[in-house]
């Protein structure tokens, strides 16, 4: 197991028994500015993430972060955030949260002339997801598609 995998099941063990509807959906390592940056993204379901919310999984989970030793004894900087409104489907769970919503499915090449597909979701299996766009199902092969999102309107 990678530590940044160690990071996520003990953080969404330590979130989840905090029993607020709390789930860790990612975990990210990347450097900025010279110094290394754990972060760790957090939902709440159902109404999405409040910056006390971010304050207080910070606060929870730092020990136990600082235990796993993510970066080897090398400082780091710790990040707690909500995954945003638009954040890309991980995991089959998010997609079955979004069945009968609107997403926002993106290609890697075109698909009968499109490279991105807005429809209403109505399945995701191993090998495809299925939308239905304007009335008509389409369906597209896992192996082409680059993310899928809820699509977010903004009127």
């Amino acid at each position: 197991m990678s530590k940044l995998e160690e990071i996520f099941a003990a953080a969404d063990e330590r979130v989840r028994a905090l029993g607020e509807g709390y789930e860790v959906v990612d975990v990210e390592q990347h450097g900025e500015y010279g110094e290394t940056h754990i972060t760790i993204y957090v939902d709440k379901l159902p109404d999405g993430m409040s910056l006390d919310d971010c304050e207080k999984i910070h606060y929870e989970i730092e020990p136990i972060i600082d235990d796993i030793d993510p970066t080897d004894g090398k400082p780091y900087v710790l990040e707690v955030s909500s995954p945003g409104l638009d954040r890309p489907f991980k995991k089959q769970r998010d997609f079955e949260r979004n069945y009968g919503r609107e997403v926002e499915v993106r290609l890697y090449a075109p698909l009968k002339g499109a490279k991105v597909y807005e429809g209403v979701l109505k399945l995701r299996t191993d090998g495809y997801v299925l939308l239905d766009v304007g009335g008509e199902d389409v369906v597209i092969e896992n192996t082409r598609i680059a993310a899928v999102r809820p699509l977010v309107r903004f009127d």
